[in-house]
């Protein structure tokens, strides 16, 4: 994926898109500080494919919590900006399952494992993290959790 990300850099670089240059560079010193992090702690610094999902994940959610700030702020001009890094972002991530699809599986968790009380909530989410890894929204997927358990 690290190699993914460095052609597109290398193509916007040629095309001369300055938007989508400073938001791969930004992209990959993350995947950088993350290496130097895992190397830091003993741990192989060689990250995977779902750690770089994970870092994508966390860049889009701090540039929808900036697009909130901005908006409050009406600085409609770096609510574009954010809006432009998310989508750039969004290219790299594989794709998520609809609400529909996350409510059925949610469903599906939660007969399976046999789970009747919100207080085993975290186990249902373990069990969609492993099973379906990034294809699942997690934000959604607990508020849907919570609202079938709560019922």
């Amino acid at each position: 994926m690290k190699s993914i990300i460095s052609d597109k850099l290398a193509e916007a670089q040629k095309a001369a898109d300055k938007s989508r240059i400073s938001t791969l560079r930004l992209i990959i010193a993350a995947i950088k500080d993350k290496e130097i992090a895992c190397r830091s702690n003993g741990e192989s610094d060689d990250i995977g494919k779902d750690i770089i999902i994970a870092l994508l994940r966390k860049m889009i959610k701090q540039r929808q919590d900036s697009i909130e700030m901005f908006d409050k702020a009406n600085r409609q001009e770096l609510v574009e900006k954010e809006k432009l890094e998310i989508d750039i972002i969004n290219e790299f991530l594989p794709s998520q399952y609809d609400e529909l699809r996350t409510r059925e599986i949610c469903q599906s968790a939660i007969t399976e494992l046999d789970i009747d009380s919100i207080k085993a909530m975290g186990k249902v989410v373990k069990h969609l993290k492993d099973i379906h890894g990034g294809s699942v929204d997690m934000s959604l997927a607990s508020k849907i959790i919570k609202e079938i358990l709560q019922n």
